[in-house]
């Protein structure tokens, strides 16, 4: 658009209003449940996947470290329960109705219509499963369909290449590298960002609903066809 000026300027947007803040209880999916972060209900679940069972290297590029003592980790969940941005989530398995893992909403802005996922930390058997990648799509279809944002974001340091790479194969497009955003451990980091919109959403929707389908998986519940295959609908 070219305003008085004859300068270029972005398309009015049309009854513009304030998004919403996320308000959840429980989402539910074919092979897995996100629900709000609860102490009483998932502390004792989450504690293998924070404690000192879980694998060290999870927290290298979290601000936080593995904790060894169950009393510390149980006051730092009770902050995270608290937390509205960060908005923190248990991810369930269906199958035992354990809380194997969390996620985030953080950076929410709602006069902007944005919010970011992070804070990402899976147990070994959340990893790299059908169950992970379901949880993510219901978070992003919230997100998309029930608050009706403009932007979902993704950011990571830009030495965690499975971050990345997660980011990549969850539809994300890359943005580019803000360096020396933020000091944390002690140490520098260079954050790269990542995005969808909703111009995107339909066609990245498609991906996940024909990935998850059940007979995109075995016996074994193993893939048939991954992820990137269904990246010709975008």
């Amino acid at each position: 658009m070219i305003n008085q000026y004859n300068q270029t300027i972005g398309d009015t947007l049309i009854n513009y209003t304030t998004g919403k803040l996320p308000n959840v209880d429980q989402i539910k999916g074919q092979y897995s449940t996100i629900e709000k972060l609860s102490c009483k209900k998932h502390g004792k679940d989450l504690y293998n996947v924070f404690g000192p069972q879980s694998n060290a290297k999870d927290f290298t590029y979290l601000p936080i470290n593995q904790f060894d003592n169950y009393n510390d980790y149980m006051v730092c969940l009770k902050e995270f329960e608290m937390s509205t941005d960060p908005y923190y989530f248990a991810v369930i398995d269906k199958k035992t109705e354990a809380a194997i893992g969390i996620f985030s909403f953080l950076n929410i802005d709602p006069n902007n219509r944005s919010i970011e996922m992070g804070w990402v930390l899976y147990s070994e058997k959340l990893k790299q499963t059908r169950m992970a990648t379901e949880a993510q799509f219901l978070a992003m279809n919230y997100v998309f369909e029930q608050l009706e944002y403009r932007r979902y974001q993704w950011k990571c340091d830009s030495h965690n290449s499975p971050s990345y790479r997660a980011a990549i194969r969850l539809g994300f497009t890359f943005e580019g590298t803000l360096r020396n955003a933020v000091v944390y451990k002690n140490r520098s980091r260079d954050s790269q960002f990542f995005s969808i919109i909703p111009e995107e959403w339909f066609a990245v929707k498609q991906m996940f609903t024909k990935w998850l389908d059940s007979k995109n998986f075995d016996d074994e519940g193993a893939q048939i066809a991954s992820l990137k295959s269904f990246f010709s609908l975008i």
